[in-house]
């Protein structure tokens, strides 16, 4: 396994701060990952992640500032090794695109929940708390998937 894909809904503040955590991680062991990350939908096209995503992925030493945010195409599916959806919402609509190497970012932590939209989810603490689950979860994707 040598690629990975996070999805959200806009490619703004969840799927980007995953991105962001899975490239540090990549970095720190030094692995030759390709990771991107894409929204489902397209309200965002090209637009920069939210400035809370940006401030507490900055708190906790990530720069994601200059990601820039896509919609997921069918061909991500044939270019990623593994699609990880955000939530339930994101799975169905990614399964619907066809994608067959589709797991849920919540399965490697929290009982296969969903990462809330930290936009509807308690303000910046909501971001907090939603940095904290993707760092979980992605942290664990690396010693299930890429550890190896």
């Amino acid at each position: 396994m040598n690629s990975i894909i996070f999805v959200c809904l806009g490619n703004i503040c969840r799927s980007p701060l995953a991105e962001g955590i899975a490239k540090k991680i990549a970095e720190e062991k030094n692995l030759n990952i390709n990771i991107d990350s894409a929204g489902t939908g397209d309200w965002h096209l090209g637009e920069a992640p939210c400035n809370n995503s940006i401030k507490v992925a900055k708190q906790n030493g990530i720069d994601i500032s200059t990601f820039r945010a896509r919609k997921v195409t069918k061909e991500d599916f044939e270019q990623f090794d593994l699609v990880v959806a955000l939530d339930d919402s994101n799975y169905s609509d990614l399964q619907r695109m066809g994608a067959t190497n589709l797991v849920k970012l919540g399965e490697f932590g929290y009982d296969g929940a969903d990462v809330p939209d930290p936009y509807f989810f308690n303000g910046f603490d909501g971001f907090l708390e939603v940095f904290k689950m993707v760092d979980n979860c992605v942290n664990n994707i690396f010693q299930i998937k890429f550890d190896n």
